[in-house]
């Protein structure tokens, strides 16, 4: 049995062990998750962060030692960065658009709302872009700050380049990083099951589906808002003969993963694996523009929180006039990119959404009890826009191959250069 299949497996497990805890054995359900469920899955996700920052950061470097030059990075950051805000604006009218339709929040009753937090304030985009340069390459890494990791290994690249025969030490340490830090993701992955298993087990067991059915409509919408925009996405695949059926399943073991830990970072190695390896995209695209991807391109969070502003504004009978529409979509647009890739970190940015278009961001406290699960949900979508954008790059280059006929190439190229010279 494979591990996507065990992933899932122990994922249904876990939701039928967390309802039978939930709505059997209620006395044992804080301490069961306190002392065995919680700390189980948390330790799984803090075992694939200790081979997160090692991965992009060597993966990223081998593939700028493979690139002409520096121009050619400058070419690939800018047509990625277009690419990603052309579909994220896609996301933001999608998740948006479902919500004016749906009208999952209006004539919503039986709620009772809790005090939030209000400290937080609409990001400043020139501060958080200035924030992106690291001062300290070590500091990025010792703080697994990822955008700023993957400016260092790109400058690292550039300047290994300019080097030539004197990185040649370099680089041979960088790959070894890179060879540990695989064999060490492989070994963490055997526990995979488990901590899939243990992390929805904790989340159905505290929840319970009482509030999903509340909640139905607004799932729902989600749900549908995303299954859009892959489907959006396999369309535009489609389009550029890339092979929309063998890049989802290429990339089902990432997937997987992605919907059972809701972290992109956690998926981020086996998405590096899977595109490589499976789907052929040639590795220094792959290397470059996955781990950026992770670390920008948040498309399930576009949707989200688009989808979130407007329930909150039916809750609460605010008039949907066009400034609140353009306040919504520009914050959300910001924060789709701005925001961490790990569990929980999509319910923080809601309230900085809110506070931006000037809703009551006390409706938060209403879908707090099921952001958890629609994480899951959301992070699939991260994961399809990222690497879909990464074929769509390969694409886009002149000359550069795509799906089967890549994974040739990159074969190929292996193969050459395992021959003496």
């Amino acid at each position: 049995m494979n591990l996507s299949t065990l992933i899932l497996l122990a994922m249904g497990l876990g939701i039928a062990f967390g309802a039978t805890l939930h709505e059997f054995f209620p006395a044992w359900v804080l301490s069961l998750d306190h002392y065995c469920l919680a700390p189980l899955g948390q330790a799984f996700l803090r075992l694939i962060q200790f081979v997160v920052v090692p991965i992009v950061f060597s993966s990223l470097i081998l593939g700028l030692t493979r690139v002409q030059n520096a121009a050619q990075v400058g070419r690939y950051t800018a047509k990625l960065l277009l690419g990603y805000l052309l579909t994220s604006a896609i996301a933001v009218t999608l998740g948006m658009g479902t919500a004016a339709i749906l009208q999952p929040g209006s004539g919503m009753i039986g709620f009772t709302l809790e005090t939030v937090n209000t400290s937080t304030t609409a990001p400043d985009l020139i501060d958080w872009m200035v924030s992106l340069i690291p001062t300290n390459p070590l500091q990025a890494l010792s703080t697994s700050n990822l955008l700023q990791t993957i400016i260092s290994g790109a400058l690292i690249g550039i300047g290994i380049q300019q080097a030539g025969e004197k990185a040649k030490p370099f680089i041979a340490f960088v790959e070894s990083v890179y060879s540990i830090s695989e064999k060490i993701l492989f070994f963490i992955l055997n526990f995979a099951p488990v901590g899939v298993f243990s992390l929805m087990s904790s989340v159905i067991a505290i929840q319970g589906f009482g509030i999903l059915t509340r909640l139905l409509t607004y799932m729902v919408g989600t749900v549908f808002a995303i299954g859009l925009m892959i489907g959006v996405y396999g369309l535009l695949l489609g389009l550029i003969q890339g092979k929309p059926i063998h890049f989802f399943r290429s990339f089902f073991p990432t997937l997987s993963l992605a919907f059972g830990t809701a972290s992109s970072n956690a998926a981020l190695p086996i998405a590096l694996k899977d595109a490589q390896e499976t789907y052929g995209l040639s590795a220094p695209i792959a290397s470059f523009a996955i781990p950026l991807g992770t670390a920008l391109k948040r498309d399930g969070m576009a949707i989200g929180q688009g989808f979130n502003a407007l329930f909150v504004a039916q809750l609460y009978d605010v008039p949907i006039t066009t400034s609140l529409l353009s306040a919504i979509a520009l914050s959300t647009l910001l924060v789709s990119f701005s925001t961490a890739g790990v569990p929980g970190a999509g319910i923080v940015m809601m309230t900085t959404v809110l506070t931006a278009a000037g809703l009551p961001i006390e409706g938060v406290a209403i879908v707090a009890g099921i952001d958890r699960l629609m994480d899951s949900f959301h992070t699939i979508l991260n994961v399809v826009g990222n690497t879909a954008n990464a074929v769509f790059l390969e694409r886009w280059e002149q000359g550069q191959p795509s799906g089967e006929a890549a994974q040739e190439a990159t074969a190929q190229a292996r193969s050459e250069e395992t021959q003496p010279h």
